[in-house]
């Protein structure tokens, strides 16, 4: 890793390091990709079903192939090259592209073939997740990485906020989602190229076993480290009930009257929020009292959901959105450096899939469960109730974790290594 200088501004110090500019930039444009991809997806299955439930499987096809396959995805990202590992994900990624535009091009009038992509997709996701943000921590410093994890979520959220809003005026410009998969194709292949200029330090890894010891050691870890899991299951449930990004097709169509720009708007609110505050806290990085702060910005998360279900006026759907991005970003933040920092690096290929399967069980996982509750109740009611239940879950994780609530500060070293 090249030195810091002393010139460079605290708030930019991440960039000093080349190699993390080059991922950020690989970064930006998968999730640019990925984010129009989806908003094509969603407009393409809801105008050919006209059914929210079929918005649920489209999270739940991307879903399932995490949970079955996160123990040896976490396992490959601490045994194996990462970076090479990133570039087969990518590459995975365009694969899947490719395929989405050869099905729009096919004009088939069925969501069955997009659902075996968006299978596939998950597939390359549940490898991706852990390869990647094992290998952000290796990129800098240790006393730069909330800095970088700071940069790292406000370029993610720079890709939430254009790729919606470029997905969907793409669809209506060209009037359907080839376009769209054809554009992506090509964001992945520029993240190749950018990945295959990364160097980096690597770290000596211990070459472990394989056993079912080694493999759970993610599990073991998280369960034993109580803040780290406090963190993360307080993410999973809150998102999980309080998501309504499965619905806003069905908001945008059916309820405020617009079409996929006002799709791809309503998609960008919430990255506009979580960038502003990303960056924000780039310049002011948390202090003190962070666990204290996740659980009042998970609270403003759930509140801000029910004003986005009560709300019939697109600006005011635009807002409340745009503040569940913000105190959403808070949490991310905090959740990501106790997870990070707390993680010895030989094991943080397992315990960041362990991770991942909780943030995919949030997104994905609570799509379905956004889907099958409109389906159930009606789409309004069912994004209030997912907003009061995130309210009954941070108040009950504030109850159950009193470590989580006390947390005043990052931990400064990682902690044991529990396979020993």
């Amino acid at each position: 890793m090249a030195a810091t200088q002393t010139t460079t501004p605290a708030a930019r110090v991440a960039f000093e390091y080349p190699s993390f500019g080059l991922y950020q930039i690989a970064r930006f444009c998968i999730v640019l990709a990925t984010e129009m991809q989806s908003v094509a997806v969603g407009w393409q299955v809801y105008e050919i079903t006209k059914r929210p439930l079929d918005l649920g499987l489209v999270g739940l096809a991307q879903f399932l192939p995490g949970i079955l396959l996160f123990l040896v995805s976490g396992h490959a990202a601490d045994r194996f090259d990462r970076r090479k590992l990133l570039m087969l994900c990518y590459a995975g990624f365009g694969v899947c592209s490719a395929l989405l535009l050869a099905v729009s091009l096919s004009h088939y009038h069925s969501v069955g073939p997009i659902y075996g992509v968006l299978v596939l997709l998950g597939v390359v996701r549940s490898l991706n997740g852990p390869v990647s943000r094992a290998l952000l921590p290796q990129l800098v410093a240790e006393e730069h990485f909330q800095n970088a994890v700071a940069w790292h979520s406000s370029i993610f959220q720079v890709g939430t906020i254009l790729g919606p809003s470029l997905g969907g005026l793409i669809y209506a410009i060209f009037r359907g989602p080839s376009s769209v998969y054809a554009i992506a194709l090509a964001c992945y292949v520029l993240a190749i190229a950018c990945t295959l200029r990364i160097h980096f330090q690597a770290k000596a890894r211990t070459r472990e076993p394989i056993n079912l010891k080694t493999v759970l050691a993610g599990i073991a870890y998280i369960w034993k480290q109580k803040v780290v899991f406090g963190s993360i299951s307080l993410d999973l449930f809150a998102v999980l009930l309080g998501g309504a990004v499965a619905l806003l097709p069905v908001y945008a169509r059916e309820i405020l009257h617009t079409g996929p720009w006002g799709l791809g708007i309503l998609r960008s609110a919430p990255g506009v929020g979580a960038g502003a505050m990303a960056i924000l806290l780039a310049y002011r990085p948390l202090r003190g009292r962070v666990g204290a702060t996740m659980l009042w910005c998970v609270t403003a998360f759930g509140i801000f959901t029910i004003v986005f279900g009560v709300s019939r006026s697109l600006i005011v759907s635009l807002i409340a959105l745009v503040l569940v991005g913000a105190s959403d970003m808070v949490s991310v933040v905090i959740r990501v450096t106790l997870v990070q920092t707390a993680t010895p690096d030989q094991m943080r290929g397992r315990v960041n899939a362990v991770d991942m399967i909780f943030i995919g069980a949030s997104n994905e996982l609570g799509q379905f469960e956004s889907g099958l509750a409109a389906h159930w109740f009606g789409t309004v009611p069912s994004v209030i109730l997912g907003g009061i239940g995130t309210l009954v879950v941070t108040a009950l994780w504030a109850w159950w974790f009193p470590a989580l609530r006390r947390a005043d500060s990052f931990p400064a070293t990682p902690g044991p290594d529990p396979t020993g």
